[in-house]
């Protein structure tokens, strides 16, 4: 065979939380002849994708193989789309028989061995968006004639409940007739699968028994296994009709309000306790009418907000304002949300024009001073949460305009007893920013992507708020027998999520421990109590684990990426701090976060030099490629 050299194209992007998704377009070379026409002369002949998941963490491992069936080199992409939670594993390339594996490494120390790449002439890092939950990772290989590439990339992630269910969301796209393309998902729930369903965008009536699903007690397995003719667009094309989404969705049973599984000295903890009664909310909308958020933006905005009112609890409070460089009060005070005053509060969105600059600081402590007047006068339920809820599509140009002092003067504000939920309208928004005022003050960020559908993304965000069932959980394990605890307090529960925490055993001789939970519900203080059995290695060998250190692989992802979110907003000494641990544990661990790469190495044959790849984890809003930096 002829000599393979390799050369390296990065491209990394995430654009939204929630939900586990990944792309394959394949591995594919298309070159212009002299016609002008493309001619594809490397064939993709498997694309393998297997998900094992194992009490909601998901091991993924992507094999794409391929081979050049012209008589000269030709260069082969691989590109794969990955959920912007996911933590990058694994990579390897196999090329004449010989794999070459990936490195992880801290982050400074890959960006030298990439510098020393491009010094000598290779291709320089990338960095594009790849849609609205996804971040691409493409690798490049020159492949001599008659040759074969296989390409392995792993990666793992937990998967977040939400409204009720798990999703993982794959992005069906490998642009060509592939002869073995499979999905393979199996699932491993000790708690017992309650529903298990597949579904495809791009079905046609011969693909729809192409998936199969089924699932009983605690094990589930989803199969999508199309063959080359059931992929062809028409019967004689040469196009496919895999172009789309494939969504896997399941749930557990849920006899009791929590779960504890110990494995291997770690422990997690699942708690989402079903049916219990809803605790009134009171909401301040601080909506932006700047003039950037005219035309279609502001109609998709009172869309939502329209749909939002409709479904609003009559036990709940809620006021608007609206804001550019002035700011605008609906009422004075909060109102209950009776008939009467929906339709009122409808009319009032329906007149909602857009005009001038954008002055954020003065809208959200005015939002503040509502929630505060509200709870002194006692004009709100005692039992009641409040949620300041803040959508922006620009960047703050008006009254106070320096990020820092709009995020102190929050926090200062609100001192913890509201929740503020920031988001962040189309591409103009400084989303960093939005993200470390929500973070700060116990809420998260979300990005509206400016589309057909943003009134549904808007609305979509409001329904996973729009049913808190307990106020200040707070989760208490045995302190002389637990060490190294994820976060363990929480303002909200809200009805179809989970709690999630994690942790590691310190006693090697603990039989049992107890955990307890307290929370605050709509007419009463809460607690639980569970006693946990921990299983001895013969119990863990019969339960016949997917991957038997699930447990210690999903409480480091836990806190890693806790404190990957603390050191956002965190003081320069303490984020130097969360820093170094949140590096350690990603080398440890070998996970390509934002602190590390991962780096493949592979000798020329006559330079007798390395050539290098860098897988390097995005980060929203702040994504630099070492080229540029």
């Amino acid at each position: 065979m002829g000599r393979l050299s390799l050369s390296f194209a990065l491209l990394f992007c995430a654009l939204s939380p929630i939900n586990s998704d990944f792309v394959i377009e394949g591995i594919r070379n298309i070159q212009k002849r002299s016609t002008g026409k493309p001619v594809n002369d490397i064939e993709v002949y498997s694309i393998i994708i297997n998900s094992q998941v194992t009490s909601r963490f998901a091991h993924n491992v992507i094999t794409s193989r391929a081979v050049n069936r012209a008589n000269v080199s030709k260069e082969a992409f691989f590109n794969v789309d990955l959920p912007k939670t996911a933590f990058i594993t694994n990579f390897s390339m196999i090329l004449d028989g010989v794999t070459y594996p990936g490195v992880i490494k801290e982050k400074e120390a890959a960006k030298k061995q990439y510098e020393k790449a491009v010094s000598r002439g290779q291709t320089a890092g990338l960095v594009r968006a790849s849609g609205r939950k996804t971040e691409k990772f493409t690798v490049s290989v020159n492949v001599a004639s008659e040759s074969k590439v296989t390409f392995e990339l792993v990666y793992e992630e937990m998967l977040k409940r939400h409204l009720g269910k798990y999703e993982m969301f794959i992005k069906v796209q490998p642009k060509t007739l592939i002869r073995k393309y499979e999905i393979e998902v199996d699932i491993h729930e000790p708690q017992g699968i309650s529903f298990l369903d597949a579904q495809a965008s791009f079905l046609t009536n011969d693909l729809l028994p192409t998936i199969q699903k089924s699932f009983s007690g605690e094990k589930g397995h989803v199969s999508f296994k199309p063959t080359i003719d059931q992929q062809r667009s028409c019967a004689v094309c040469e196009t496919t009709l895999l172009d789309g989404d494939f969504t896997v969705t399941y749930d557990v049973n849920r006899e009791s309000p929590g779960n504890i599984q110990v494995v291997n000295g770690y422990f997690v903890h699942f708690f989402s306790p079903p049916k219990l009664t809803g605790v009134p909310k009171n909401v301040v909308y601080v909506i932006d009418r700047s003039g950037s958020m005219s035309g279609r933006k502001m109609e998709q905005t009172k869309g939502a907000l329209l749909r939002i009112l409709n479904d609003t609890s009559e036990h709940d409070h809620f006021n608007f304002i609206l804001f550019d460089h002035r700011i605008i009060v609906w009422k004075d005070s909060l109102v209950k949300a009776t008939p009467e005053n929906l339709k009122e509060a409808q009319e009032f969105v329906k007149n909602i024009n857009t005009d001038g600059w954008t002055n954020i600081n003065d809208p959200l402590l005015k939002a503040v001073e509502l929630l505060n007047t509200a709870h002194e006068k006692q004009t709100v339920p005692e039992r009641s949460v409040s949620l300041i809820v803040l959508l922006t599509d620009g960047q703050a140009n008006g009254g106070e305009s320096n990020p820092s002092k709009i995020q102190e003067n929050a926090k200062k504000a609100i001192q913890g007893k509201s929740t503020l939920y920031s988001l962040g309208f189309g591409s103009g928004v400084d989303y960093p920013f939005l993200e470390k005022l929500a973070l700060e003050n116990s809420g998260v960020a979300r990005r509206i992507y400016e589309d057909s559908d943003a009134d549904l993304q808007l609305q979509g965000f409001y329904n996973e708020i729009a049913n808190p069932t307990l106020i200040d959980i707070e989760m208490q394990y045995p302190e002389n027998a637990i060490a190294d605890l994820t976060q363990i307090n929480f303002k909200h529960y809200f009805e179809g999520s989970e709690i999630v925490v994690a942790g590691r055993l310190t006693d090697n001789d603990l039989n049992s421990f107890t955990v307890d939970v307290k929370a605050e519900g709509a007419d009463e203080s809460k607690k639980y109590t569970e006693n946990v059995h921990v299983q001895s290695e013969d119990d863990v060998s019969k339960q016949k684990y997917i991957f038997g250190d699930f447990t210690e692989r999903l409480w480091a992802y836990l806190t890693i990426q806790q404190l990957l979110e603390k050191r956002l907003y965190a003081d320069p000494s303490e984020k130097a701090n969360l820093t170094a641990q949140a590096l350690d544990l990603s080398l440890k661990f070998k996970f390509v976060t934002p602190l590390t790469s991962m780096v493949v190495t592979k000798p020329e044959e006559k330079e007798k030099e390395e050539e290098t790849l860098i897988a390097d984890k995005f980060v929203d809003g702040r994504n630099i490629s070492y080229n540029q930096q």
